[in-house]
């Protein structure tokens, strides 16, 4: 059984790398790379997968989930300007690849301790920037 639960954020970043000039930045980034930043209203879905526990009738207890994800992403990640706040795009672009990778490594590594045992597992975690681009990646 697949159970994914939807969640919202919203955030303002800027691209740039200190790697590349401010006309490279430009370039791969586009307004994107604006030094005043951007947000967006992300939507984050995240899957888990087991089976169906005969005693509760569910594959994901979801309160468990929803702590879990409001510990270790929403807390640190609404309203935030990631480049600043979250110490992982100190150094790291905050891409929305970046910024999808970055929540799975937070959810992975707090995941046994939420739910012990075998199941449920993290499947993936699906994150919409815009209408337009939406970014998955699967555990």
């Amino acid at each position: 059984m697949r159970v994914t639960r939807r969640y919202r954020f919203a955030a303002s970043h800027r691209l740039h790398s200190a790697a590349f000039t401010d006309d490279q930045n430009r370039e791969l980034y586009g307004k994107c790379s604006n030094p005043y930043g951007h947000g967006h209203d992300y939507v984050l879905d995240v899957t888990a997968v087991g089976p169906v526990n005969a005693a509760s009738g569910q594959a994901v207890h979801v309160p468990t989930l929803d702590r879990l994800v409001s510990e270790q992403v929403l807390r640190d990640f609404d309203h935030r300007y990631l480049n600043v706040d979250i110490s992982e795009f100190k150094t790291a672009v905050p891409t929305s690849e970046n910024i999808i990778q970055v929540i799975e490594d937070r959810l992975s590594a707090r995941w046994a301790e939420a739910f012990p045992g075998e199941w449920p597992r993290l499947e993936g975690i699906r994150l919409r920037e815009t209408k337009r681009n939406v970014f998955e990646l699967r555990s």
